[in-house]
Parts: C-alpha cells; sequence; structure tokens
C-alpha cells in the first residue's frame, strides 16, 4: 500500500489461502487505519488509530474478545472487553509510557463525540495498547501529546504505511527494525466470502530465531541484540466480517500465536503478547431495551477462520519488517531493514 514494497513483491508467499484486494485489515469494510509520525534523532514514536466502523462506534459497539499470551503489557480496557465481550471506542497503540496520554486523548475524542457519556449512559471503555520502544526512542521524553492521537484518528484511511510509521516508527523486531504490519484472508462459508485482517505492531524476537517463509535467514545474520533475553512485545488486531460470538472470537484471535511462531516467536518471558479481535458483521446498540438477537456461524465451521487468522499473522509481521526503512535513533542505535537481507532468503514453494 501507498507505494510500498511489500513481502509479497519479493516473490515471497505466505501460506495457501487467498488474500483481499488490499492484504490488510482494511479489507474488512468499514475498518481505517490511522498514523501520526514522530521522527527526528532521539524522537522515534508515535501514535497509531484503529477505526473499527465509520460510524460512532460507541453508540453501535462492535462483538470483541482479547486474550493474553504473556502478560509482561501495559494495556488498558482488556477487563471490560473480556467481561462484556463488545468494543466501544477505537484502538490506539503507541509506546509504553504513553498509554495514560493515549488513554486520556482518547477519552477526550468519545467525550467530545457523545454527550451521553458520563451523564445516562455511564462512562467509556478506552482501548489502548503499547510496545516499547525505547531502543531507538528517548522514551522518557515523553513526546506523544494528545494532539497526536487526536491526529492519527483523524487521518485513518483504508490506505495506510506499514514499517516505521505511527506506533511503529520507533519499533524492533528479530534484532531489525519492526513496527506496524498487516494482512488479509479470504475464504468462503455458506456460499458468502469472509475477511479476516490482521494488524500487528512488531516489537519482539531474538534475531537468531527469525524465520521467513520458513527459512532460517536469522541464523545467518550477525546477532545485534544487546543481550540474549527475549524482552520485545507484539499488539495483534484481528478484525472480521464474519458472524461470531465473543466466545467464538477469542478462538479464533488465539491463532494467531501459530503465526506468530511461524516466523520464530516463542513467546518469551519479558514479552507482552496480545490480541484483540472484533467482528463487524453485526452491531450492539448502546440504546436499546428487549432482546438482543446475534447471529453466529457454527462451531464446526471455524476450522477456515483459524487457519486464515494463523496465515495473516505470519505475513503481517513479515510486512512490518520488510517495509521498514533502517533507522538511526536514540545514542546512534541502528535498526536495519529486513529488506536489505531479504535476498538471502530462499523461496520455498510449499
Amino acid at each position: 500500500m501507498n507505494g510500498q514494497k511489500r513481502l509479497r513483491d519479493y516473490g515471497i508467499k505466505i501460506g495457501r489461502m487467498k488474500t483481499g484486494k488490499r492484504n490488510a485489515i482494511t479489507d474488512v469494510a468499514g475498518v481505517t487505519v490511522g498514523h501520526c509520525t514522530l521522527s527526528n534523532g532521539d524522537m522515534q514514536t508515535g501514535v497509531t488509530a484503529v477505526l473499527p466502523h465509520q460510524d460512532n462506534i460507541f453508540q453501535e459497539k462492535l462483538i470483541a474478545a482479547s486474550h493474553v499470551f504473556n502478560g509482561f503489557g501495559k494495556s488498558m480496557g482488556l477487563v471490560q472487553i473480556n467481561e462484556l465481550g463488545i468494543l466501544e471506542t477505537p484502538i490506539i497503540l503507541t509506546n509504553t509510557l504513553s498509554i495514560g496520554i493515549a488513554a486520556d486523548a482518547l477519552i477526550k475524542y468519545m467525550l467530545r463525540n457523545n454527550q451521553d457519556i458520563g451523564r445516562s449512559s455511564g462512562t467509556v471503555n478506552p482501548v489502548v495498547c503499547e510496545c516499547n520502544d525505547m531502543m531507538l526512542n528517548d522514551i522518557r521524553a515523553s513526546y506523544v501529546r494528545s494532539e497526536h492521537v487526536f491526529s492519527a484518528i483523524e487521518n485513518a484511511s483504508t490506505d495506510f504505511y506499514e514499517g516505521g510509521a505511527g506506533a511503529g516508527t520507533g519499533m524492533v523486531s528479530y534484532g531489525l527494525k519492526g513496527g506496524i504490519g498487516t494482512a488479509s484472508r479470504c475464504f468462503t462459508l455458506y456460499n458468502q466470502t469472509y475477511t479476516i485482517g490482521v494488524l500487528v505492531l512488531a516489537n519482539f524476537g531474538k534475531q537468531e530465531d527469525l524465520l521467513v517463509n520458513g527459512y532460517p535467514l536469522g541464523r545467518e545474520l550477525s546477532a545485534k541484540e544487546l543481550d540474549e533475553s527475549e524482552k520485545g512485545s507484539v499488539i495483534i488486531l484481528v478484525a472480521s466480517d464474519l458472524p461470531v460470538t465473543s466466545r467464538q472470537l477469542n478462538r479464533i484471535i488465539k491463532r494467531s500465536a501459530v503465526g506468530l511462531s511461524r516466523t520464530g516467536s516463542f513467546i518469551g518471558n519479558g514479552s507482552g503478547d496480545i490480541v484483540i479481535g472484533f467482528s463487524a458483521a453485526q452491531r450492539i446498540p448502546q440504546q436499546m431495551t428487549g432482546l438482543v438477537s446475534v447471529k453466529a456461524i457454527h462451531d464446526n465451521d471455524m476450522d477456515h477462520a483459524f487457519h486464515a487468522a494463523a496465515e495473516a499473522t505470519e505475513e503481517a509481521v513479515l510486512n512490518a519488517l520488510v517495509t521498514a526503512e533502517t533507522t538511526v535513533g536514540r545514542d546512534g542505535y541502528r535498526a536495519e531493514s529486513l529488506r536489505e537481507y531479504i535476498d538471502w532468503v530462499k523461496i520455498f514453494d510449499f
């Protein structure tokens, strides 16, 4: 997207399933993504906003679920998602120490557009996730401000940059430049085509473990990590137009771990590995009395979605690495792009 050269442009095709038109999370109708990028010397950070649909999401909520693979993270909003099974705000991604300012800005955005919050309809559950970009970014400087969150939301579009953009600006993954990556998969069920779209904020992995479509590229690269421990994180967002319950969605999003493992991740002790999913197939109105009818596929038909979540996650991670530009950040720390080594990869025809 936006003219960037992605993994498939190098002849590397992940899996067997068909992709959506953009091969992105925005292949799910209504989903948009926006960035605010802050890149200048020691300042290598930013904000990414994911809007689940284009109407008022507080008034028309979506079925949602989340899962924590490893809880070394500081995300907000997961408790209520797991309890109620709904999403009622955009999802904001940023760096670890900007969680507070991002949540404050998201709350202000929601109050501005919903006069009933805090008056007649209770409060609101802001969803904010983070990864630690301190290798490239002077995270103590607190560069992120409320206006950056507003900008990311307002700039959201179906086409967006990957790699070192928005929240991905200062991220490092597998010892290389990480950041934002996305992919999608489509499948037919009940004579209809459905889409699973994934967006990742990749900031995890030991370099020696990196796999590119099964090829052990990490073993061929010189060690560039500060130490042998795995201290990164990854945030995974899974969107779909498949009609599911929150329980079923939770089952689907857990399969993103398969995609992570195919890139070499073992979900280390110091890694915050979190996935949030939402379904755009049906909306839950804020103002309603009486029964709510929710359609859902049969559990016996879940395998297509499981497969799609795994493949899309794997490709999204690799897209993040290959679209990212080589970056020099705080104290001269240099993170190289995967594309500097992509020609080393031997293409396997699975």
